[in-house]
């Protein structure tokens, strides 16, 4: 098992909540500082923080495992660097990578007729894109697919990965090993979600082929401008 759900923290949850609603994401956990949205296809987590905190505005590339001592010893024997690491709330696997990069690997939870599956309610077009800005992309390529997912799309500069339980995963060239912004895929027309976003009261428009929707963390200058929704590829 195994499923995109990248972490981004805002000091302006209520806001994102909204967003998400509109897109199509179903919220499914409610800890109050912690919330998780399934879309059609993966998962995002929300994490409240206060305005000013370094976190504020960012996301955190990680994905999430049915078992993570399985998890560990699959990806270790294709060759990926990968760990048991013990916090206050789980039992996680940290995955290494060339580049200097460390992401997570989270125990998911089983739905309620005991499948991986995403909450029923989502707009199955929907996907969560995660992203990792490494200056190695081949090499990190290769830690996705040490870590089971499956090659989509690659050249010089980028190389996207699908899960086998929802969600994308994103490499794309930059100088430093990093998790990057946050970002969607819908497998339609991209009209129906403006709609939806518009009748939320929420700023968003298309351009050549793009919607941008206005990202509330932008406000405080923590985050880009915009949220970007691209259409999949055929």
């Amino acid at each position: 098992m195994l499923r995109a759900r990248p972490i981004h923290y805002t000091s302006r949850p209520e806001d994102w909540a909204a967003i998400l609603h509109a897109l199509g994401l179903v919220k499914t956990v409610d800890d109050g500082e912690w919330l998780e949205f399934d879309a059609g296809s993966g998962r995002l987590a929300l994490g409240h923080v206060e305005h000013g905190h370094p976190l504020d505005g960012s996301t955190l590339f990680s994905v999430e495992v049915g078992d993570v001592d399985e998890f560990v010893r699959r990806t270790e024997e294709a060759g990926t660097q990968a760990e048991i690491h013990e916090t206050p709330d789980a039992t996680t696997a940290r995955i290494s990578a060339d580049d200097g990069f460390e992401f997570f690997a989270f125990p998911a939870t089983r739905a309620a007729d005991g499948t991986w599956a995403t909450s029923p309610e989502a707009d199955p077009a929907l996907a969560v894109v995660a992203t990792w800005v490494s200056p190695l992309v081949e090499l990190s390529a290769g830690v996705l697919r040490g870590i089971g997912a499956r090659p989509r799309t690659s050249d010089d500069e980028s190389a996207t990965f699908t899960t086998k339980n929802g969600g994308i995963l994103q490499i794309i060239h930059g100088a430093d090993g990093t998790s990057g912004v946050l970002a969607f895929e819908y497998d339609g027309e991209l009209e129906p979600l403006l709609a939806r976003l518009t009748e939320a009261a929420t700023e968003a428009r298309i351009s050549e082929g793009i919607l941008y929707v206005a990202n509330p963390d932008a406000a405080g200058g923590a985050a880009p401008a915009s949220i970007v929704v691209e259409r999949a590829p055929a």
